[in-house]
This record gives C-alpha cells, structure tokens and sequence, in this order.
C-alpha cells in the first residue's frame, strides 16, 4: 500500500509539474504607459521543486476510481441549500447545462418589487446592485429586505452589493484650498445645503439625501479611517458630529456611516467602493471591516479613472474583486483603447485571483428597445470570451422598460458562447501563464492541486467538480482556471456562499455542516443530490477538499479525488 501510495504521489506531482504555476524573472511590458509585471514560465526543476514540497507537506493526492454507493432508504442527517436555479438547471439540462458566466442586474425604479425581483432572479440574475446615489436609504433598506426574503422563501441564491457613490459621498468643499484638521472633541455640521466662501467647522456634501436614515449615535468615517465622527444631533437634514479619531479632511474625500460597528444597511455581501485611484482606501476599508462587521464583506473596486489604471495591479491585489466602468473610463481613456484596456484589466485579475465585473453599456439599446443591436450582442460575446467572471447591467434593467429581456440575452448570449468555446476545445487554461500566489507553504499546494485538478478535469472530461471548502479558496482557486466542467463549491458558511456568487464557474452550496471524513461529505452530498434529481448515475466528478481534522496539520488532508456518481 505504501508503495502504491508513493505511485500516485508521483503521479500527481506530474500532472501539478505541468501547470504554469511558478515564475523565472519578471517580464516586463507596459500597459498605457505604465510598466506591467507578468512573468515567463520556467520548466526547468519545476516537478523537483513540486514534488519536494508536496512530500514535505505529506499531501494525501488520491487518484484511484472509487464508487459512490446509494443509501437508498436511509435519511440525510444534515441539510443543504442550492439556488432554485440551479437546481431547476441540473434536473432538466444536467451538468452540462449550467452557465459559467454570472449576471450582476442594477436594482432601479424599473424593477424593485418583489414580484420583479423574483422575475430577476428567475431569470439569472446572481447579484443585485443597488447605487446608492439613487434614492433614499429606506428605500435601498426596503429592497435589500425583499432580496432577502426571495432567498429564504423562494430558494434563491442572490447577493446584494452596493455601489458606494451615495453611502460614500463626496464632501464637496469643507472651506479650505486643500486639507483641514479634524481635532477629537470638536464638532462639526455636515449638510448639503450650498453656500458661497467658507463656513468654520462646516462640510456639505453632494447627495441631497445624504442624511436620511441615520441616527444619532452612528459613527460617521472619513476616507475608510482617515477620521471618525459620532452623530451627536440631527437638526433637519444636517448632521452635528463629533470628532472621536482626530485625523485629516482631504478634498473630495468620502463618507460613510456605521450603527453598532457595522455599515448602516444590513445584509450586503459586496461593497463596490468609487473612483478608487489607489491601494490605500480599499486597505483602509477592508481593515475596517475586519474588525467590525460581524460577517465577511468582500470590498471591489471601480476602474474608472486614469489613475485606477496607472495603479491597477495594487489595486486589484488590495481589493476583493474588480468592477470595470467603462462608462466613465471612456471619459478619461481614448475610446479605441478602450477594448485593449478592458482585456488588459481581465488578464491580471485572472493573474491575480480576484474576479472581474465588466459593466456599462452592455445592452444599451434595451432601455428603450425590447431587442438588442448586433454590435451590443458581439461586445457581449467578446466579454465572454475573455472569461470575465461577471456581466452587469446599469440602467438596462434599473430604469428601462425590458429588464427581463434584457437579462434574457445576457444568458442566452453567454451560455452559448461557453458551449462554443468547450466544443471548440478553447483551453482556457492554456491560454495564460498563471503568477505564483500563495505565500506559505499550505497555500502554494492547495494553488497547485487546483492547477493540477483543472488540468485532469478536462483531460478526462469529467461532469462536474466538487470542492469542500470552508474558507472558499480553493472554489476560487479552481475558478481561476476556467475548467470546462461546473464547479460545486460546498461550504457551511453563509457569507462564503453569499461571496462566490461572482465567481465564474462556481455554484455554491451551503450545507448544515461538513465532516472533518471527506469520505462522508462526498456520501450525503452526492446522495442528497441524488435525492433531488440533480444527477444521475454514470456522472464522473472530480472532488477536492480542504477540510481536515483540527489535530493534523491542514496541509495533509488537501486532496483529489475522482468518483463515479451509481
């Protein structure tokens, strides 16, 4: 046993050796001007290297056929919960059938009842994007609460993120040329009201409605940190605050407001922070919100601006994920670069790990028009092909008349562009060479038998993939290789399901619990599965997991596996 043990051992380091996983020197190219990292492969000792690290780690890499055997009478003793969609998807269509690319829908005037929502969502929309420039905050509360509802009684997977350029506003004119000094104990008035010169200890902001829902008591935050303030009165639509963390007011710096530790709205699982022009504001969030949100939140940046590109790569290593607008980046960026700039921008987030939302005139035409124009479909098909993890639309489905449709084509047009590209035999894998990420020894070979998974997913033309993650890393890991089969990424926490749903590729499940035996989480999963009518026997999956035991060490029960579904 222990000599076919170290056979397959082998064999796995094989297959990790052939990923393009670890980087020579840097090389060097420009992208508008500014110099990009990527890096060129080095083959040389590249399976000495991975197979001294995966000894070393004692990584249990198992590659034998097992059978999965139905426990047919017997009862699952936990739960699991699967959007209604997806589940509807498996039973008509199978594995083959579920769409890779996700679909981000803006919540407007058009389409914020329940019974639109619930069509949205019906229809493929993974995330709702409110822009909290629009409207009032109870009105953004109310739709966050129907989402909610829809997915605890309808089945529903939707996330809901918000767009900060009206929870983050920006402070207009404070009464000085450049920066003021915000001492603690003093107390300043923030208003919209707009007035000539400077006021002392005055700031106006540019949302009119910027005041509405908060209460006194809230804290208010200056630029992610910068300075804080509590809301010590409200006199009509102003705030009287006191300074609490003496810091700087900057120009055109942003605000946002926090109730018991936490953003003033509940239940939102991404932030798409405005107009970022570097790494330090999305640090300064994320910094915040680990320390005082009581779930995990994941920040986005916006690319609109030239400075956004001139610092892009910190930027995406900072963030959560990038939103590309190429609305406004059309303002500041010729418009025929335009196309090269939205690929160069997907490239090193797939470099980086981190998805990508290509957002902004998609379907443009559809506000007004129930059907698309030929150019908006082939600009749609061209996102697709360059494995954006997400589309979204703006005022297609926030303001116009054919929502609906509108979502419609996003998901006709991309599923039948991944069908293309699996047909075809479009590698997409292949097609880049990744950057090595992992710091620790535990993350560079979970980045390697995700690498190594993908490969052998497609080389033996598996169904599916199913991973057990509890973190979700290794979901997004596998992601990030675009493998031609569906990725089941079963987790027992809510906010890592809620935090996938703009990963290409990936459907979260979340489960009641799961067993440091993956043995025994393949079993029910697989049978409640089974159960449901969501597969069918025959079906080969290639299972990864990084669950294991609290008293081994994590890096031994990182593991392959592949099973056929009877």
């Amino acid at each position: 046993m222990a000599a076919a043990s170290e056979s397959v051992l082998l064999r796995f380091g094989n297959e990790v050796a052939k990923q393009p996983t670890l980087f020579s020197g840097p090389m060097k190219s420009r992208f508008l001007g500014v110099p990009v990292t990527s890096g060129a492969i080095s083959w040389a000792g590249r399976k000495r290297q991975v197979d001294s690290r995966l000894r070393l780690a004692g990584v249990r890499a198992v590659a034998e056929a097992a059978r999965v055997q139905s426990l047919s009478g017997q009862e699952p003793n936990f739960g699991m919960a699967i959007d209604t969609v997806a589940e509807e998807v498996l039973r008509g269509e199978g594995f083959s059938g579920m769409r890779k690319t996700k679909l981000v829908c803006t919540i407007g005037p058009a389409c914020c009842s329940l019974l639109e929502l619930e069509r949205l969502a019906a229809g493929g929309m993974n995330v709702a994007r409110l822009n909290m420039c629009h409207n009032s905050r109870d009105w953004h509360r109310d739709v966050i609460a129907k989402i909610k509802k829809l997915n605890e009684q309808k089945g529903f997977s939707v996330s809901v993120m918000i767009d900060t350029e009206g929870s983050q506003i920006h402070v207009v004119d404070h009464g000085a040329p450049s920066s003021l000094k915000a001492e603690e104990g003093s107390v300043w008035v923030f208003t919209s009201q707009k007035f000539e010169g400077s006021r002392p200890f005055t700031v106006r902001a540019n949302f009119e409605g910027f005041s509405q829902g908060i209460m006194v008591g809230d804290e208010l935050v200056i630029d992610g940190g910068m300075a804080s303030f509590v809301v010590v009165e409200k006199m009509g639509d102003d705030l009287r605050c006191k300074c609490t963390d003496p810091g700087l007011l900057l120009p055109r710096a942003k605000m946002s407001f926090w109730r018991n530790g936490k953003l003033s709205y509940h239940g939102i699982d991404f932030i798409a922070v405005s107009f970022v022009s570097d790494a330090d504001s999305i640090k300064q969030l994320k910094n915040y919100l680990s320390t005082s949100s009581s779930k995990s939140v994941k920040v986005l940046a916006k690319v609109e601006t030239l400075e956004s590109l001139q610092n892009l790569e910190e930027i995406v290593e900072a963030s959560d994920g990038i939103m590309v607008a190429r609305g406004d980046l059309g303002v500041e960026v010729p418009i025929e670069q335009i196309p090269t700039v939205q690929e160069e921008i997907t490239r090193i987030c797939r470099q980086l790990n981190k998805p990508v939302i290509i957002a902004s005139q998609l379907l443009e035409s559809m506000i007004e028009y129930p059907t698309p124009t030929r150019a908006e479909v082939a600009d749609v098909t061209e996102v697709v092909r360059q494995y954006a993890d997400a589309l979204m639309l703006s005022g297609e489905s926030a303001i116009g008349s054919n929502g609906q449709k509108a979502v419609s084509v996003l998901k006709m047009v991309s599923s039948r562009m991944e069908l293309w590209t699996r047909e075809e035999h479009q590698q997409a894998s292949a097609l880049y060479s990744y950057k090595k990420l992992g710091a620790s020894l535990a993350d560079r070979i979970a980045e390697a038998i995700c690498n190594s998974a993908v490969e052998m997913a497609n080389n033996l033309g598996v169904d599916a993939i199913f991973v057990y993650t509890k973190h979700g890393e290794m979901a997004s890991l596998l992601s990030r290789n675009r493998p031609n089969p569906p990725i089941f990424a079963f987790t027992n926490d809510r906010s890592v399901r809620m935090g996938l749903n703009l990963q290409w590729g990936v459907i979260p499940v979340l489960v009641d619990n799961l067993s440091e035996d993956m043995e025994a989480n393949v079993l029910k999963t697989t049978q409640l599965l089974k159960t449901k009518g969501m597969v069918k026997r025959g079906c080969s999956v290639l299972v990864v997991s990084d669950i294991f035991s609290t008293s081994a060490t994590p890096n031994a029960f990182q593991s392959i596996k592949m099973i056929t579904i009877s």
